[in-house]
């Protein structure tokens, strides 16, 4: 498979996930497996990514004594969702 398409299926794939409310990453994983391989190294990278071209945004919350970080789409991410 070609890069680029590779690549925009899994910006895509991970943003349609966030299209079902804020996540993090390990949860994100865990609902994109049986349809898309990824991992924790695939994944935290295409988030950045995502997060610099303004798709989505970064939050930290603590959840059972841990502070994780979450995931939320902007509306730049829902329109390139669409596109």
């Amino acid at each position: 498979m070609d890069a680029q398409l590779k690549r925009g299926m899994l910006d895509a794939c991970v943003l349609s996930a966030l299209l079902k409310g804020d996540s993090y990453g390990y949860a994100i994983i865990r609902q994109l497996s049986g349809r898309v391989d990824v991992s924790e190294s695939t994944l935290y990278p295409i988030l950045r990514r995502l997060e610099g071209a303004g798709c989505v945004e970064e939050y930290s919350k603590e959840t059972g004594g841990r502070l994780r970080k979450y995931y939320a789409i902007t509306p730049e991410g829902r329109a390139r969702i669409v596109r």
